[in-house]
């Protein structure tokens, strides 16, 4: 993966070595002036992001940045974001960063020229439905191998005071060009390749067995994760950069296969999330192995192929064995979750609607008895 790649799934992306350098003059060409990058405290601070604001000002784009967002995003922050782009009267949106930052700039180019509350536009309510005004020019650049956010047409975000989280989704919150440059991904710390890496195994596992048939989905789903086997561990240990490229390609194939649904996994993790503010990728990494093991029932076959891809015998014990490469913990109490807590978390997941794409029916016990096994 030395090499430059142009192909589009389900959008155009731009792929490999150096392809940031593009950025900039792709906005010129399309007539951009004043781009928002939307970004996370921590991004905005490294080289990278300083070349690429370089990069801009070199093709005569001035641009203003927003990277006030919170780990785990929250409504306010798009508020927030949305205020700047106006203020500054930008053009485009440039979303730089892992989901979060991600998530918060499409969500920010949804409300640039929407008017109603952002939760009026939540996909359970069909709110795409109400995506009637221009959506803002839209650009990701993943600086993580995650959750794949950068192809996505969805967005997750946090309500302040419930914590619940919201999906908001349109076709139209697709980006118009991705550049994934491995080379942006060389640095992340280790706990952060394994975190993210995991978020990536994990949507790949729950899209090839939720429910309902979409044959291409699995078939993307099933080469991500062995994709994910191969390089997730050297990309922990040593951070090549062919394991890097190969994490960056998995992970926006998980974006794509999650497009069949998700499952009890997700919903298990989003309420960690919101209440304990523990990293998305964490959450999912530590409720995995009891997620499968409540999945394996009646889906035998489907675990027997899980298996045979990745040269086991035992796929969720392989997970397991993964987890502990990575130093992953395998408990909630170790992330300070407590036996009290339960019912909270547990009201946030029954409510959470990933787990209506399960292979299997999940009752509120189910939940109860799944943080309690895990605690």
């Amino acid at each position: 993966m030395t090499d430059k790649y142009t192909f589009n799934f389900p959008t155009q992306i731009r792929f490999g070595k150096g392809v940031i350098e593009e950025l900039g003059p792709h906005l010129a060409s399309k007539g951009i002036k004043h781009p928002l990058l939307v970004s996370d405290a921590t991004c905005t601070k490294l080289p990278f992001f300083n070349k690429i604001e370089q990069n801009l000002k070199k093709n005569h784009l001035q641009n203003t940045v927003f990277d006030q967002i919170h780990k785990n995003p929250i409504k306010s922050d798009v508020e927030k974001g949305t205020a700047v782009f106006h203020k500054h009267k930008c053009d485009a949106i440039v979303g730089i960063g892992g989901g979060a930052s991600l998530d918060v700039a499409r969500a920010i180019a949804l409300k640039a020229h929407h008017t109603r509350d952002l939760f009026d536009y939540e996909d359970s309510k069909n709110g795409a439905e109400l995506v009637t005004e221009e959506i803002p020019y839209f650009v990701t650049v993943p600086t993580t191998s995650g959750t794949g956010s950068e192809v996505g047409r969805s967005t997750v975000i946090s309500d302040d005071v419930t914590k619940q989280k919201k999906i908001l989704f349109s076709p139209k919150l697709m980006a118009k060009i991705v550049f994934a440059d491995p080379e942006l991904t060389l640095e992340l710390p280790p706990q952060v390749t394994a975190a993210t890496g995991m978020d990536a195994l994990t949507h790949h596992i729950e899209a090839y067995l939720a429910k309902g048939y979409n044959p291409m989905c699995d078939g993307i789903a099933l080469e991500g994760i062995r994709l994910i086997f191969k390089h997730l561990p050297k990309a922990f240990e040593k951070g090549d950069y062919e394991s890097r490229s190969g994490m960056m390609m998995a992970a926006l194939m998980g974006a794509v296969a999650f497009q069949k649904g998700l499952g009890v996994v997700h919903s298990l993790a989003h309420p960690l999330s919101t209440v304990y503010d523990v990293h998305h990728g964490l959450a999912n990494a530590v409720m995995l192995p009891y997620g499968l093991a409540f999945n394996y029932p009646q889906n035998e076959e489907k675990f027997k192929n899980l298996a045979q891809v990745i040269s086991s015998k035992d796929f969720i014990q392989s997970i397991k064995e993964l987890s502990t490469r990575l130093k992953i913990p395998t408990k909630l109490s170790t992330l300070g979750v407590e036996e009290k807590n339960i019912k909270t978390l547990t009201k946030l997941a029954v409510a959470d609607p990933c787990h209506s794409c399960n292979p299997k029916a999940v009752t509120e016990n189910d939940f109860i008895h799944l943080y309690t096994q895990a605690l």
